[in-house]
């Protein structure tokens, strides 16, 4: 399904977005991924001196540059755009419901939504979204801290081989552990996961 976001701003110029907040993020996200601006230059057929200059804010990517980017993180293009409607008085403070980064697509059974303003604090607070039937079939470790509270719907998470049943109201954490999770209720389950460091 063709990203709607993507073909509304194809039609914006580059000025209507702020390159010092969309440099930053390609920054922070170009980090969490442990790779360097000599590594994401090579993948993405560009020069460090542009890489750099663009997480610096100096040069402005282009629409083709921001897909590009999409794809290596693994993120919606929508991310990027995200915070082009924050007053500046909240750029970096506040997130309007309506305004938040998607970071996932329905087909993987998760739906993510950036809570934080942007990346570049020491966590990252989303609003995850997870289909009725959904599961992640194998775990994963990252070497992080994570703690989630769920709002609504049922939730199951695996911990360290440990699975747990969650109900709305209860809340989890733990640190460098293996993980997966799987809902087994007929309705989506939506819980508000805090990560530090930033993943995404």
């Amino acid at each position: 399904m063709p990203d709607a976001t993507a073909s509304i701003r194809d039609t914006l110029p580059a000025a209507h977005r702020d390159p010092s907040v969309t440099g930053h993020d390609i920054r922070a996200l170009r980090k969490a991924r442990g790779m360097t601006l000599a590594e994401l230059a090579l993948r993405l057929g560009r020069s460090v001196g542009w890489l750099s200059q663009v997480e610096r804010g100096l040069s402005v990517p282009s629409i083709t540059d921001i897909r590009s980017f999409a794809e290596m993180f693994g993120v919606s293009i929508s991310f990027f755009f995200g915070h082009e409607a924050a007053s500046e008085a909240e750029q970096g403070v506040i997130v309007r419901s309506g305004r938040r980064r998607a970071l996932g697509t329905s087909e993987s059974g998760l739906v993510e939504e950036l809570l934080s303003p942007d990346l570049g604090g020491v966590f990252e607070t989303l609003r995850s979204v997870f289909a009725a039937g959904a599961s992640m079939e194998k775990p994963v470790l990252r070497e992080t801290e994570e703690a989630g509270y769920l709002v609504s719907g049922l939730f199951e998470i695996e911990i360290d081989g440990t699975w747990h049943s969650l109900e709305p109201g209860d809340s989890f954490r733990f640190k460098a552990k293996p993980f997966r999770w799987r809902n087994p209720g007929a309705e989506n389950a939506v819980v508000v996961w805090v990560i530090a460091p930033p993943v995404y």
